[in-house]
């Protein structure tokens, strides 16, 4: 269950990233966090969740974490850095975070589709994730929360039955929003006869 986390400073900011368990890879999340942890001046405790990403050369790269031990690092973790997914931004604010996101771009090849970008900018637009599309974007806010994750946090209320359901009821709204447009069909060809020369393809 969550519970409410203790935001008094440590003595080392404790970071958890999720790139989810999507067959793509995601380089460009996990390269961005390598760079910004190698001028970090101040101790950092990774747990980095990369996935089909090739593991990184940082503390704590773990390839997957089962639900359990994803509810631990959660609960445990200062700042919460994450894909686009929905059901990981759910379960990071569940446990109080406002999570750090970087949707998938499938120009990067990867994701298959748009879904995560047109969801977090929306979440993003409602203050409900820190939204981050940039490797620039992303060290401000890494930089922001190890100087005080307090900026990242959120109340973490279990018993709050109602607003979770109100909570989980529009992020349904959002993605099936979503779904519906990436679905949408497009217009299909028909075939018009012309006088005298056989038929004519038009839009």
């Amino acid at each position: 269950m969550p519970r409410q986390r203790d935001t008094r400073p440590t003595a080392q900011t404790r970071l958890l990233v999720a790139v989810g368990t999507d067959k793509h890879r995601f380089d460009r999340l996990v390269d961005w966090l390598a760079q910004w942890h190698a001028k970090v001046d101040r101790p950092v405790a990774l747990t980095v969740q990369h996935g089909h990403t090739e593991a990184p050369q940082l503390p704590g790269a773990v390839p997957f974490l089962g639900h359990d031990d994803l509810q631990r690092a959660m609960a445990d973790a200062d700042l919460v850095v994450c894909h686009g997914g929905p059901a990981t931004i759910l379960e990071a604010r569940r446990h109080g975070h406002l999570p750090i996101v970087v949707p998938r771009d499938p120009v990067h090849g990867e994701h298959v589709d748009d879904h995560q970008q047109l969801f977090a900018r929306r979440l993003g637009a409602a203050g409900l994730v820190a939204l981050c599309e940039t490797r620039e974007a992303l060290h401000d806010a890494l930089d922001a929360g190890h100087a005080d994750p307090s900026r990242y946090a959120v109340a973490a209320d279990p018993d709050a039955h109602e607003a979770r359901r109100a909570a989980v009821a529009r992020v349904g709204q959002i993605v099936e929003d979503l779904v519906a447009r990436s679905t949408r069909r497009r217009p299909r060809w028909r075939t018009w006869p012309r006088s005298g020369r056989g038929t004519e393809e038009i839009r």
